[in-house]
């Protein structure tokens, strides 16, 4: 009897039948709710989750600053120097795919996107795949980080590109957006990317997830057009993944993880949020703010800031390194020593007595004796020795490490750890003493690294490393076009015309 007169209270029927008691027992239900503060009240509606009513809705100068700019990034210029470098970054990012569609973290990515693809809206690069924009993403920024060819930030612990490029693309197809907001969107995800690093980066372990998740979902909501309200709520959703990642990827000797963690989940996650938030997914309205915000969750000595210091004026783009050789990191200076000294003073490998490379503790901790060439410092020496450089397929030659020629010049080739050089980390110095079987000794320091923002690559240089990648995949002609439509995305109306000029026919490999 007594629940039943509760369903009829509860739906607004209260009866005549009643008994006084009853009165008595509701009318003290009624008289203690409405006791509660409205301060009370207030609180509990403003916790409720309707995309931005009550105080939750205000916002910060910081995030209204940030979302205006991401939101109004489609349509403004960027200034020539930056436009310049977003298509070198553009061009090197494709060309790390069609590549690295030879490798076997690659191989499995078109697996992948083959078996899982969905409708067929974006391109999976070097393949016949046309899939669903997510699953292209993840492909695509697999493809991108099969090995170390892609890009990275110069203060170390971030691989941009790889996940950016990719979301960027698979956005911009679904939405068919121009070359030139293309571009622009490229342009914003590296900004978000850098800020992101410098911001809150500094005090986690694992920074590439944070890195690769930010710079795609800005580029991917760039690319979707989302205006400054669903921006704010983008980055919030960015947020909530940019620190899914650990350390693990480094047990993983066939890079398969590394490329999924570096690349493929963060053009995944940036492609994902973009999607839903222009589906109409709503968010948190300012998640630099407020409790259990972005930058407390991932650094609390940092300044929400970060976010927006120097926008319009520091161009992430121009602060991330296009590597001229495709090996790791911490070869790059050694290869670009051995390549000055051979130039000053002509030697070949059957002069060399012994080759002493000095690098920062940590950097040659990463590339010493590893199983894999491309991050193998003595087996690259003693390929640069006999070859003199260091091409792709030679860096990605695992039979090549057994060859007797290649291990009697490894057998010279000493890696001295040195904490001086570790003090000058993120930069990677090296210093390379080749000692030649006449006594004569021939030494180069390397202070900044060829492809760094300080000692950038020539136009040249990008594209020669550009056709050494695609030649071999998509042929010379393929090639040449792919690069002239990249260099002149400001005349491309739909980015899904570079489709036909990024795929190849599996059927004719």
């Amino acid at each position: 009897m007594h629940k039943n007169r509760c369903r009829e209270v509860s739906a607004g029927r209260l009866t005549l039948g009643m008994s006084r008691r009853d009165w008595l027992r509701y009318a003290a239900v009624f008289s203690a709710a409405a006791a509660i503060p409205r301060m009370t009240w207030g609180l509990m509606q403003d916790s409720t989750p309707v995309g931005g009513t009550g105080s939750a809705s205000a916002i910060s100068p910081v995030m209204e600053k940030l979302s205006s700019y991401m939101a109004e990034a489609r349509n403004r210029e960027l200034p020539e120097a930056v436009a310049r470098e977003t298509a070198h970054h553009i061009l090197d990012t494709f060309a790390a795919m069609i590549s690295g569609s030879e490798l076997k973290p690659g191989k499995l990515a078109l697996e992948f996107a083959r078996s899982y693809g969905g409708e067929k809206i974006a391109t999976v690069v070097a393949s016949d795949i046309v899939c669903g924009p997510i699953e292209a993403a993840l492909a695509n920024g697999q493809l991108a980080h099969s090995d170390e060819t892609d890009d990275d930030f110069t203060t170390g612990g971030a691989h941009p590109g790889c996940a950016l490029v990719p979301a960027a693309l698979a956005c911009g197809e679904q939405f068919g957006i121009s070359g030139v907001h293309f571009m622009r969107a490229v342009a914003l995800g590296y900004d978000i990317a850098f800020r992101a690093m410098k911001t809150v980066g500094v005090a986690m372990k694992e920074t590439h997830p944070l890195v690769g998740t930010m710079g795609a979902t800005a580029a991917g909501g760039c690319a979707a057009s989302l205006n400054a309200q669903q921006m704010r709520w983008l980055f919030d959703y960015a947020a909530q993944q940019a620190g899914a990642g650990i350390g693990s990827w480094r047990r993983d000797t066939e890079h398969i993880e590394k490329a999924f963690v570096f690349g493929g989940m963060g053009a995944r996650n940036g492609t994902n949020s973009a999607l839903v938030v222009h589906a109409g997914w709503t968010g948190a309205n300012d998640v630099l703010s407020g409790p259990n915000n972005f930058i407390e969750s991932y650094n609390a000595k940092a300044d929400a800031a970060g976010m927006i210091d120097g926008l319009g004026e520091t161009y992430g783009v121009l602060k991330t390194t296009l590597k001229k050789w495709t090996t790791g990191g911490p070869i790059q200076a050694p290869l670009d020593a051995l390549e000055n000294i051979r130039k000053k003073h002509p030697f070949d490998a059957d002069q060399v007595k012994q080759v002493a490379v000095r690098a920062a503790s940590s950097a040659a901790y990463t590339v010493n004796n590893r199983d894999m060439p491309d991050i193998c410092l003595q087996h690259l020496v003693a390929i640069m020795l006999l070859d003199k450089t260091v091409s792709f397929r030679a860096a990605h030659d695992k039979p090549r490490m057994q060859d007797a020629a290649v291990q009697r010049q490894r057998a010279k080739v000493q890696l001295v750890p040195d904490a001086e050089l570790e003090k000058l980390i993120p930069a990677r110095v090296a210093i390379v003493e080749v000692t030649l079987n006449d006594g004569t000794v021939l030494s180069d320091r390397v202070e900044r690294v060829r492809g760094t923002p300080e000692n950038p690559m020539t136009r040249e240089e990008v594209v020669a490393k550009a056709r050494e990648l695609i030649n071999p995949v998509l042929g010379e002609a393929a090639c040449s076009t792919l690069v002239e439509r990249v260099l002149t995305l400001d005349k491309v109306k739909n980015i899904r015309e570079l489709r036909p000029l990024l795929q190849r026919s599996m059927a004719a490999k």
